[in-house]
């Protein structure tokens, strides 16, 4: 929970960084993006408890795979393989 709360503090402060760099808040960028997905798969994975169906182990399990799948992806994979503002590819 703290690093979702981290993480959505650390996306909303980027937000306004760009705001005031680039004069546009979001723009869809691959790393935006991943952040974006990253947040809702932790926000899903951290409410799962209170979908009676999804208060398993295993649901949690696979949850945190996929969250830490785009941590990951957000971290390295839009560095690496995707073109955009943040991104090493050519």
């Amino acid at each position: 929970m703290i690093g979702l709360m981290l993480m959505t503090i650390g996306t909303f402060l980027g937000a306004v960084w760009a705001g005031e760099s680039w004069g546009s808040y979001w723009s869809w960028d691959p790393k935006e993006t991943w952040a974006l997905v990253t947040i809702l798969v932790y926000t899903i994975c951290t409410h799962s408890r209170l979908v009676p169906k999804l208060n398993r182990p295993h649901w949690l399990f696979i949850l945190s795979i996929a969250g830490m799948a785009c941590v990951l992806m957000t971290y390295f994979g839009v560095n690496y393989f995707l073109v955009g503002m943040h991104s090493y590819a050519s």
